[in-house]
C-alpha cells in the first residue's frame, strides 16, 4: 500500500517531524511486522531520521547546512537559483526505510522522522509512504 501525504511548509528551510503521521499509517494498515519506506518525490525536500527531543538540533542542522551550502553563490548557474536546496537534499537523502515491529516504528529513544524543506515555503504534495508487511 502506498499513501501520499501533503505538508504545507512555512519557511525556506525547516524540518517537520512527521513521525506520528507515519505511525498512523502503519496502525491503520494493520502492519505488525515489516518495514515502511518514506520518500520525498521532490528534488528540494528530503527525508531524514534525527533527534526529536531537543528542537535546537533541527535549528543547528539547518544552520550548518546553510554554512556548507549558502543560498547564493557567485558560481551557481542553475536558473531557478535554488542550487543550495538541491545540494542539501542530496546530502540528507530523499528517503528512509524504518523497521516496524509489534505495530510500532523501530526508532531510538530520541529519534523522529523528518521532512526537510529546503526551498519553501510551499505545499509538498508528494511524500509517499510504502508499508510492507512481513510474513
Amino acid at each position: 500500500m502506498i499513501t501520499t501525504l501533503t505538508f504545507d511548509t512555512k519557511k525556506r528551510d525547516e524540518m517537520i517531524d512527521i513521525t506520528s503521521y507515519i505511525q498512523d499509517i502503519i496502525t491503520n494498515a494493520g502492519i505488525k511486522e515489516g518495514i515502511v519506506v518514506v520518500q520525498s518525490l521532490h528534488t528540494t525536500a528530503g527525508i531524514t531520521v534525527n533527534e526529536n527531543a531537543d528542537p535546537d538540533v533541527q535549528t543547528d542542522v539547518l544552520r550548518r547546512l546553510d554554512e556548507v551550502y549558502p543560498w547564493e553563490h557567485t558560481l551557481d548557474l542553475h536558473g531557478e537559483g535554488n542550487t543550495a536546496a538541491h545540494l542539501k537534499t542530496s546530502t540528507v537523502g530523499h528517503s528512509q526505510t524504518i523497521i516496524v515491529t509489534n505495530g510500532v516504528l523501530l526508532l531510538g529513544t530520541w529519534q523522529g522522522i523528518y521532512l526537510c524543506e529546503f526551498d519553501g515555503p510551499r505545499s509538498r504534495r508528494k511524500v509517499s509512504v510504502k508499508t510492507i508487511q512481513s510474513e
